[in-house]
């Protein structure tokens, strides 16, 4: 999913480079502040998770010891 979010952001920031009416520019930039929201969401979701992989394997090499 966050593929598909970072793509269409992309495409966003094209968008608006090439040029946009005013109103069109504001719809584009709301979509976009919601699409980076929730990308970020996504990764820090993602980061906590390789925290607490890393957690459990390093609590895993230290009973090996």
């Amino acid at each position: 999913m966050i593929e598909q979010n970072i793509k269409r952001l992309e495409e966003i920031a094209t968008e608006l480079e090439e040029g946009t009416n005013l109103d069109q520019s504001l719809k584009l930039y709301e979509e976009g502040c919601k699409l980076a929201k929730t990308c970020l969401k996504e990764l820090e979701k993602a980061k906590g998770k390789i925290i607490m992989i890393k957690k459990d394997f390093d609590k895993k090499g230290e009973d090996n010891e």
